[in-house]
């Protein structure tokens, strides 16, 4: 049986860890150098996810994504997937994404906020250096180095 201090210690502990830990997840997820997440990995999954949240009215069956190019840096992802199903059929062309971790998950930024310029006709289809610096004007707080270098 424990003393009453041993149970104030334990539940202190217990507080302790409650706190601590969400935190420290946090931590790893905006305080962490760019990288790419490993396939498998919480912090691959959890971007992944919401991707598929933010697709799932727009196919009939599970999609999983080959993912062309992913970067984060304190708490900001840039990826390049294209949805395939199980078999590794393409359901779709590739897709862009910009996504910001809010309140311990992924979200999407809407990139739609970003200007069209007649100049970059292809724009989040095949971003150039000319569409990202359109985008860091609408997301200026994204890390630029998540997202891919042209030689263009």
């Amino acid at each position: 049986m424990l003393t009453l201090s041993r149970r104030v210690f334990v539940l202190g502990v217990g507080l302790a860890c409650l706190i601590l830990v969400p935190s420290i997840g946090r931590a790893q997820n905006t305080a962490a150098g760019v990288h790419t997440p490993t396939k498998g990995s919480p912090e691959r999954k959890a971007i992944m996810d919401a991707l598929r949240e933010g697709d799932k009215n727009n196919f009939d069956k599970p999609v999983v994504y080959m993912v062309n190019y992913l970067k984060v840096h304190n708490g900001w992802a840039w990826t390049d997937v294209t949805p395939v199903d199980d078999k590794g059929h393409a359901l779709a062309e590739g897709e862009q994404a910009l996504l910001h971790f809010e309140n311990g998950k992924w979200v999407s930024k809407d990139l739609s906020k970003v200007a069209d310029d007649p100049n970059d006709p292809l724009g989040a289809e095949d971003p150039s250096p000319r569409y990202i610096k359109n985008v860091l004007k609408v997301y200026p707080e994204a890390p630029a180095d998540i997202f891919p270098k042209r030689t263009k």
